[in-house]
């Protein structure tokens, strides 16, 4: 039995996204399918309320974080404890090369937290990345499909 939020959301992220399925169009059924699917309804329940924080605002838009170009974004003791500097380090990474913006990393971080999870490897902070990005998108369409290879790549190799 599947048991995760984040296997939940990786499933809808695989069969649903990219059909556009609208999530919010018939929640019930797509719960229905989510529990046929062997995830327990609370699971399911967790998963779709979990979405419900990446939705834009009214306007369409995220609500924007206002930073330096040279501020440094420093962690709470929490957030050390899901995020290992691997993960943090993914993240100023994605800064850094501009597929992140302080917006939305600031809501990748509230989504990691929001997991039901105790530690978070960098695989699922990927996943969260790629998810928030999809409901957030940035504008370059090289940019999407640079982070998408990133996400689904195969790390068994190293870079040189």
């Amino acid at each position: 039995m599947k048991e995760t939020v984040l296997d939940v959301l990786m499933y809808l992220f695989e069969n649903y996204f990219e059909d556009e399925v609208v999530l919010g169009a018939d929640q019930e059924h797509l719960k229905n399918d989510l529990v046929s699917e062997g995830f327990t309804e609370r699971t399911v329940d967790k998963a779709l309320s979990w979405l419900e924080g990446l939705a834009p605002g009214e306007d369409g838009a995220a609500p924007t974080v206002e930073t330096a170009p040279t501020a440094l974004r420093h962690y709470t003791r929490g957030e050390e404890e899901r995020l290992d500097a691997e993960a943090r380090g993914f993240l100023l990474f994605l800064e850094q090369v501009n597929l992140l913006d302080a917006t939305r990393r600031e809501l990748v971080i509230d989504q990691v937290m929001r997991l039901d999870s105790d530690d978070v490897d960098l695989d699922q902070v990927k996943w969260v990345v790629q998810m928030v990005l999809f409901n957030h998108p940035v504008d370059d369409d090289q940019d999407k499909a640079w982070l998408e290879n990133l996400v689904f790549a195969d790390d068994s190799g190293q870079l040189h």
